[in-house]
């Protein structure tokens, strides 16, 4: 007796008390608890645009939520089948959670672009931004729908009849999503014009027409199918007394230019820099893309950001060229998000092997550590090319988020107190501009280190130092953090970044390249699209690639 008792309660807690539901019924409520409740960030969003703060933009919000219930009711009608549903809703719930968190947390929006900063994460960068606040956010609006979901005993029919209840919840849907616009149709027009953000707020919705419309561009990530460029590259011809070039080009992360002492900071950041003759900062320099996986394959190409961004193949890049020229060329990598294709074809030093005591801890490393042992690392590179000229590219882990805390020493450290949660919105922003104004004094003194390093080395190289962040970064202006927005909507934060370069006499000598002339161009509009270009210029390749309108460097190169 006392079994079959067990054995009832043991029903009534993996089924639903109910004979059975039917799955429309099951669809509505799930795309209801979506369209309102998983839409949080939406409906914030429309709260504070001043042209809905009234009745008439209530009537809009109940509206743009019956134009999304309509959507969801649409597209999960495909899916209402036996063994589909459950997994649909599931996957519609969890996405929804997630999505929901991040866009509350740090203010971003969900389209292509971040999908595939999200595809291109490491266990490394996904770690940090795991947190308590993250995981019961998830599990109560994601995971416990989720289990109720699949405790539901469902009435399924025959499938020609299943067929045409789901076409009947389709064209339901369909005429729910139509009328709700049709209603609010000068509103949402006028929305979506002005504030295009609101569209990459739809959730999930927004999340599954960026998967879908990710193959379209092809995301440069690896060497295969990648097409030559540059085939014609040459060094010009030295001077017979012309020592060989010594480059350290550094990849920032993550730096805005608005934080450097040297660009008019109102904190010094920037001390080590600001002492050392020959340095020359530009300030007025915009990226090509908000993340590292569209800023990074970008600045290293020739195309320029608009054309880049329309390529139609993968094609090899800056780092390329200088290696077909004849140039010894060295990438050595701080990211664990590796250098998204471009150093796939030069000898390169991954993030693992840096292991340094006292600047490693665990998988993470201090950007000082690619300065140990750097001797030892160019001279394993082709003697041939070595006396033409070394180019080591440095990929700092820089100013990475959200834990920023992580990512300068102790004895570094300026500003405090610092933010030390991962969660940034639980800081007051105060705390979080000391965390990140450690990261820029710490690329000082990284940047400084690397010069005394080229210094020494004056007896056998010309040397020079080419610092250029990949994006930017927001702080909590306007309850956005960290980076990502669509290019379009991104504020300056997150695209105005830093170009910094020290020339030593012997390097201006030999290319009759000043530090002052490029530190005329200080407040010049800038941009990726320049990198390339100028970079061949600093060091004398000579292709049919190179614009001499684009390059800040040749143009200072006097007769």
């Amino acid at each position: 007796m006392w079994s079959a008792f067990n054995h009832r309660q043991n029903r009534r807690w993996f089924t639903s008390a109910t004979p059975g539901m039917r799955p429309a019924r099951l669809v509505m409520m799930v795309a209801l608890f979506i369209a309102t409740l998983g839409n949080l960030p939406l409906w914030r969003a429309l709260a504070g645009l001043p042209e809905l703060g009234n009745t008439r933009g209530v009537l809009f919000g109940i509206g743009f939520a019956a134009v999304i219930l309509g959507a969801l009711l649409l597209l999960l009608a495909l899916f209402s089948w036996r063994w589909l549903l459950k997994p649909a809703l599931t996957l519609c719930l969890l996405a929804a959670a997630a999505g929901a968190y991040f866009m509350l947390a740090y203010g971003i929006v969900i389209d292509r672009t971040m999908l595939v900063n999200v595809l291109l994460t490491d266990s490394r960068e996904a770690r940090e931004l795991i947190n308590w606040q993250m995981l019961a956010s998830i599990a109560l609006m994601g995971v416990l729908p989720a289990l109720w979901v699949w405790r539901q005993r469902l009435a399924w029919p025959t499938w020609p009849r299943q067929a045409l209840r789901n076409l009947g919840l389709a064209l339901f849907g369909l005429a729910l999503a139509v009328a709700a616009l049709l209603a609010t149709f000068q509103d949402f027009a006028s929305v979506m014009r002005n504030h295009t953000q609101v569209r990459y707020l739809i959730n999930p919705l927004n999340s599954f027409y960026a998967l879908a419309i990710l193959p379209q561009q092809p995301v440069q990530r690896s060497g295969q199918n990648v097409e030559p460029i540059g085939q014609d590259a040459r060094l010009s011809n030295p001077a017979p007394d012309a020592r060989p070039p010594l480059i350290i080009a550094v990849l920032g992360e993550t730096a805005r230019a608005d934080h450097f002492g040297l660009n008019g900071y109102a904190r010094d950041t920037t001390p080590r820099l600001g002492a050392e003759p020959g340095v020359a900062s530009l300030r007025n320099v915009w990226s090509c893309g908000t993340n590292t996986a569209a800023s990074v394959p970008c600045m290293f190409s020739p195309l320029g950001r608009e054309a880049f961004n329309d390529r139609k193949a993968n094609y090899e890049g800056l780092v390329d060229v200088l290696q077909r020229a004849g140039l010894a060329v060295l990438w050595i990598d701080n990211q664990p998000g590796g250098c998204k294709g471009v150093c796939d074809r030069v000898p390169r030093v991954n993030y693992r092997e840096l292991q340094t005591p006292g600047l490693c801890q665990g998988d993470e490393c201090l950007d000082e550590a690619m300065l140990k042992n750097l001797d030892e690392r160019i001279a394993q590179l082709p003697p041939e090319r070595r006396e033409r000229g070394v180019v080591v590219f440095m990929h700092q882990m820089g100013s990475h988020g959200p834990a920023y805390y992580l990512r300068s020493p102790e004895r570094l450290k300026r500003f405090t107190p610092e933010c030390r949660n991962h969660a940034l919105q639980q800081c007051q922003r105060e705390q979080i501009v000391n965390a990140y104004d450690n990261t820029i004094a710490y690329t000082d003194a990284f940047l400084g280190m690397a010069i005394d390093w080229l210094k020494q080395r004056q007896d056998r190289y010309a040397p020079a130092m080419v610092y250029l962040s990949d994006h930017g970064e927001s702080l909590g202006e306007n309850n956005l953090y960290l980076h990502g927005l669509p290019y379009r909507i991104a504020p300056p934060e997150q695209k105005r970044v830093p170009w910094i370069t020290w020339l030593s006499p012997a390097f201006s000598q030999q290319t009759r390249i000043t530090s002052d002339c490029v530190a005329a161009r200080r407040d010049q509009q800038l941009s990726h699209d320049h990198y390339f270009h100028s970079m061949l210029g600093l060091l004398g390749v000579q292709t049919a690639l190179h614009q001499p309108g684009s390059d800040i460097y040749g143009s200072c190169r006097t007769p």
